[in-house]
């Protein structure tokens, strides 16, 4: 896919909007492995870095002017959730939640400019000896976003009919687009079955502020050591589990099943403690987690054949053979006493595995 230029006015809106001299300052864009030279020096003309995008249409670039440096984002108002994206980070902002602080906006242009958080990404810093803490903090938040809940009646519902557009994905674009098979009718009535008990399941637990995609790339380590939270424009009231399996079923990071039970037991354990859940068996609240996490693995699936196929984005190709794992492993737990999962199962191994075992994105893994 062919980039779209930079716009000529992002610049000088930013300036702008900084009220740092005025005209129309020279612009310079590079790409961020080239390093930020000139962020130190006040002397240096203003300069646009490119930084990494995700999986939407926004665009993101680093402002460096005056010693300082600011993040813009360009995020096209037909596409993106911008009025959200302002919204959410006030919501957040006041539960106590570390978000970035917002300088300027231009709803019109989308135009968004904010405060720098810097590069540091929680993912690669995660491992065996640091991933506890990180952790820790990670569930202080979602500690604030389960009080929020009181005061986020604007979001929007996570409800039967958001759930299973999600869920719908996975038979449209992983299914049919990527891997190339069409189910017959007995297939689609097992893939609804399921789909069916799992939106049942995500409705029967406790409301709270969900961020809908809390991982480990949308959360920055800041110079403190404090997390903060970005991405959030996507946030409903939705399930007590989903950003917890989220998060401690990471699409791009992968721990032992004890350890993952651990904490997810432990974070219950937290909520029953102050208040913001009423008590439940281990059982229970597992099954809420697990079957949780398979409605948003079963999502991703079909999200990320989708951002491929639609979007050209192929760097999310080589995530699904984890995200699979994810999902087989939680079907082939409750298949014993889960007919729909067992009859899923069956199907998902018969009429799936071998095809996606001729995936190159299957065989790189």
């Amino acid at each position: 896919m062919v980039a779209r230029p930079v716009p000529p006015d992002l610049l000088p809106w930013a300036m702008g909007s900084l009220a740092s001299g005025g005209g129309d300052p020279a612009l310079v864009l590079e790409d961020s492995d080239a390093g930020d030279t000139d962020a130190g020096n006040e002397g240096a003309a203003p300069k646009l870095t490119v930084i990494a995008g995700d999986a939407s249409n926004r665009r993101y670039f680093r402002l460096s002017t005056g010693g300082q440096t600011y993040v813009i984002a360009e995020a096209p108002p037909e596409t993106e959730k911008n009025p959200e994206f302002l919204s959410v980070r006030q919501l957040l902002a006041e539960a106590g939640v570390r978000v970035p602080s917002l300088i300027a906006a231009d709803l019109d242009q989308g135009y968004l400019l904010l405060e720098d958080l810097g590069d540091r990404v929680l993912l690669p810093e995660l491992n065996d000896e640091s991933v506890d803490d990180y952790y820790q903090q990670c569930f202080s938040i979602l500690h604030c976003l389960a009080r929020a809940g009181e005061s986020a009646a604007g979001l929007p519902a996570y409800d039967a009919a958001l759930l299973g557009e999600e869920l719908s994905r996975f038979p449209e674009w992983f299914v049919g687009k990527l891997l190339g098979y069409e189910p017959d009718a007995a297939g689609l009535a097992i893939i609804e079955a399921l789909a069916d008990r799992l939106v049942e399941s995500s409705l029967a637990q406790p409301e709270v502020v969900v961020h809908r995609d809390f991982h480990s790339r949308n959360l920055m380590i800041l110079d403190s050591g404090e997390l903060a939270v970005i991405d959030f424009q996507d946030a409903v009231l939705g399930p007590v589990t989903y950003d917890l399996v989220s998060l401690l079923r990471d699409c791009y990071i992968r721990w032992p099943q004890d350890r993952v039970r651990g904490w997810a037991l432990a974070y219950r354990d937290s909520l029953v403690e102050q208040g913001m859940l009423e008590s439940i068996s281990d059982a229970d609240f597992l099954r809420w987690f697990d079957w949780q996490g398979l409605q948003r693995h079963i999502k991703v699936l079909g999200t990320f054949a989708r951002l491929y196929l639609r979007d050209g984005k192929d760097g999310y190709l080589a995530d699904l053979p984890m995200v699979l794992t994810y999902v087989e492993e939680v079907l082939a737990m409750y298949a014993p006493q889960e007919p729909v999962f067992a009859e899923f199962l069956g199907w998902f191994t018969r009429e799936l595995k071998p095809l996606i075992a001729q995936q190159s994105w299957s065989k790189a893994s």
